[in-house]
């Protein structure tokens, strides 16, 4: 009997470890698919340079959001790219069907809407300087150069000057983040996935005009830290002026990275339930932009907004919510 019960043991534990190490396969690849040895070893890295950056950069860990997955009223869907204007205090937003920018405040109130005409999608935009944007359209990629004036009600692509960089042309893979570095004439664009590049281009200065000789060159952006390494797509990207470092989103990782000007990755804020006072994981990141302060803001498909603030409390419990 103690035979029979002993091999009676031994097929019950043969029998489990085919799917426990199926199991374990399937974890595995997962891990792998979405990069998490990649990111643990990079947010390892970060957290142990805290003394070196924490007085001299954003440095993400000490932010909390203070406005948490606010509904943009009469935004039902594909809330985009976002820039902030520091001339105005107020945030453009894009939506790419119907094409728009809406013009809102700080706390994610609609203050006015304006139709865009001539684009097939509109993902991305960035203030230049005075009334100058730059737009991308991601199909056709292509970069469009538009004034918003406080009296601008509409406006139409098909007279704008524009410059088209045709790179990895693959549909709505295209390019995705734009943001402008004024202090280097530097506008930097993210190609979301397959692979994940950024671009900066030097040459397009605001004082330039249609008709006026231009000095183009397009460089590859190839920090330290390779953020495809690590971030399964690259949604956004957000230059912040006073430090000169980049903001960048991905969406499907819900991460946002923060690096230097000379591409050392210094900080990152995991977008996830519980995190940073978020009540639960941001869905769809697809637009980000920083203000004159380091306030960061984020919006997610279809229609959320959000947004944080420096603060040196713990990054758990109910984040605030802004009227």
């Amino acid at each position: 009997m103690a035979s029979l019960s002993l091999w009676h043991s031994v097929t019950v534990r043969r029998r489990w470890i085919l799917p426990a190490l199926a199991l374990l396969a399937v974890l595995f690849a997962a891990a792998w698919h979405l990069k998490l040895p990649a990111l643990a070893w990079h947010w390892a890295g970060t957290l142990r340079q805290e003394n070196v950056w924490r007085n001299k950069s954003l440095w993400l860990p000490d932010y909390r959001a203070t406005i948490d997955a606010h509904p943009i009223a009469g935004v039902s869907r594909n809330a985009s790219g976002l820039t902030y204007d520091d001339r105005t205090h107020t945030l453009y937003l894009a939506i790419n069907n119907p094409a728009e920018i809406l013009e809102l405040t700080t706390g994610g109130r609609i203050l006015r809407r304006i139709p865009v005409t001539g684009v097939e999608d509109l993902e991305g935009l960035t203030h230049v300087q005075d009334d100058e944007f730059f737009l991308i359209d991601e199909r056709r990629q292509r970069i469009y150069w538009v004034p918003i004036r406080p009296e601008t009600t509409r406006i139409d692509v098909a007279d704008a000057p524009w410059l088209g960089l045709g790179i990895l042309l693959n549909g709505n893979l295209g390019f995705e983040g734009v943001s402008w570095n004024g202090g280097r004439n530097l506008l930097f664009v993210a190609k979301e996935k397959s692979p994940p590049r950024i671009f900066h281009i030097e040459g397009l200065l605001p004082e330039a005009r249609p008709g006026a000789p231009m000095n183009l060159q397009i460089h590859e952006w190839r920090p330290r830290a390779d953020p495809g390494r690590f971030l399964r797509d690259l949604s956004s990207l957000s230059l912040h002026d006073r430090s000169g470092h980049l903001l960048i989103l991905s969406d499907e990782s819900r991460i946002l990275a923060e690096y230097s000007g000379a591409g050392e990755l210094i900080s990152l804020m995991p977008l996830w339930r519980g995190w940073h006072g978020l009540e639960r994981s941001i869905p769809q990141a697809e637009g980000v932009t920083v203000d004159a302060q380091g306030t960061i803001y984020i919006v997610s498909e279809p229609n959320l907004f959000y947004r944080f603030e420096k603060t040196k409390t713990p990054h758990s419990g109910r984040a605030l919510r802004d009227s």
